[in-house]
C-alpha cells in the first residue's frame, strides 16, 4: 500500500512587524546620534598617502593657518590636563584668571589659544560663540627670543607628567616655513624631540611600491 502524500504548504511569514521595529530603531539611531561639530579652526593640510588614524586623546595640537599663525590646543577629553595648564600658565604670568575664565579653556571646545598672554585673560572672559569668531592674532612664535609658545609647551610637559603626551603639529599647506621654525623651536627648548604631522590622506599613486605593498596587504586580509 503506498504512503499518504501530505500536501506540501507554502510558509508565508510577515514581515510587517519586523519592518516596524527596524525603522524605529533606526529613527532612533538618528535622533540621538550627534553630528560631527564644524572645526573651529579651518586649516587646509597638505596631501600624504599616510592612513594612520589621528588620536583622540592625550593630544596636544599645534596649529599653523595660512597666514602662519600659530595656535595651541589640548583634546577635550583630557579635561584635568586642561585645567594644569591654564591654573600653570595663570600663576607663572600673574594674570589672575577668574573661575570663569579658566572654564572657558578647558571647558569649551573652541577655545584655540592663538592670542599672545597680554591678550589671554580678555580672551577667555569672551563668550563662546565670540571666542569662536574672534580675529586671533596667534601666539607669537617667530623666533628663539620671544617665542610664547615655548610656555605652552612647558605646561603641558608638566600636566602630562605621568601619561603620554602625543604632540602632534598640524600646518596650512600655504604656512609660512618661519612659523613653522619657531614650533620646532619651542619643541626643542621642551626636549620634545617627537611629534606627528596631520596631513589629509590620499590613496598611493597607482603603480608605486605603497600601492602594490597596499594591494598586496588586502588581498592577504581577503583570504582570511
Amino acid at each position: 500500500m503506498g504512503r499518504v502524500k501530505i500536501p506540501r504548504k507554502s510558509t508565508a511569514v510577515d514581515m510587517t512587524a519586523m519592518c516596524d521595529v527596524a525603522f524605529l530603531l533606526l529613527s532612533f539611531f538618528i535622533l540621538v546620534a550627534k553630528p560631527k561639530p564644524p572645526e573651529a579652526l579651518k586649516v587646509v593640510t597638505p596631501n600624504s598617502v599616510s592612513s594612520i588614524p589621528v588620536a583622540e586623546k592625550n593630544v596636544v595640537l599645534i596649529t599653523m593657518d595660512h597666514d602662519g599663525k600659530v595656535y595651541f590646543s589640548v583634546s577635550d577629553m583630557n579635561t584635568e590636563e586642561k585645567k594644569s595648564i591654564i591654573e600653570t600658565i595663570g600663576l607663572s604670568k600673574g594674570m589672575n584668571l577668574t573661575d570663569a575664565e579658566k572654564k572657558n579653556f578647558y571647558a569649551n571646545p573652541n577655545a584655540f589659544i592663538g592670542v599672545p598672554f597680554t591678550l589671554l585673560k580678555s580672551y577667555l572672559g569672551l563668550s563662546s560663540d565670540r571666542m569662536t569668531g574672534y580675529n586671533k592674532p596667534g601666539i607669537p612664535a617667530q623666533d628663539s627670543t620671544h617665542n610664547e609658545l615655548v610656555d605652552w609647551i612647558q605646561a603641558a610637559v608638566s600636566a602630562f607628567a605621568n601619561k603620554k603626551m602625543t604632540i602632534m603639529v598640524k600646518g596650512d599647506d600655504a604656512a609660512r616655513y618661519s612659523s613653522f621654525e619657531g614650533v620646532i623651536i619651542a619643541l626643542k627648548k621642551n626636549d620634545q624631540l617627537k611629534f606627528q604631522l596631520v596631513t589629509n590622506p590620499v590613496a598611493a599613486p597607482l603603480g608605486s611600491e605603497l600601492d602594490r605593498k597596499q594591494i598586496a596587504l588586502g588581498s592577504k586580509s581577503s583570504d582570511l
